[in-house]
């Protein structure tokens, strides 16, 4: 059974960082061709902030370019999504995302993030 679990959100003021993690069970990471991260704030749609290749080729969201990295650990089966400078804005349950097309396409169950001062 595969799973992807997150953690490391939490509460952090405006121009905070936090670092969300994404472990993988069940799966080996080096058979996931991109892991993405998406964010859902109360009321609107399930949106992409970025995702990175098996070959660590990385692309983001206009919203968070320059402030969020992806990183992952293929021998560790873990992902990071790095948030720098958040902003009132950022809140979202965020969300992990394991994908290879046409085989198969695995969500964790979300992390919290808020920002407030």
């Amino acid at each position: 059974q595969v799973q992807l679990v997150e953690s490391g959100g939490g509460l952090v003021q405006p121009g905070g960082s936090l670092r969300l993690s994404c472990i993988a069970s069940g799966i080996t990471f080096f058979g996931i061709d991109t892991v993405a991260w998406y964010r859902q704030a109360p009321g609107k749609q399930r949106e992409l902030v970025g995702g990175i290749s098996k070959e660590g080729r990385t692309n983001y969201a206009d919203s968070v370019k320059g402030r969020f990295t992806i990183s992952r650990d293929n021998a560790k089966g873990t992902a990071y999504l790095q948030m720098n400078s958040l902003k009132p804005e950022d809140p979202a349950v965020y969300y992990c995302n394991a994908n290879r097309p046409g085989f198969f396409d695995f969500w964790g169950q979300g992390t919290q993030v808020t920002v407030s001062s």
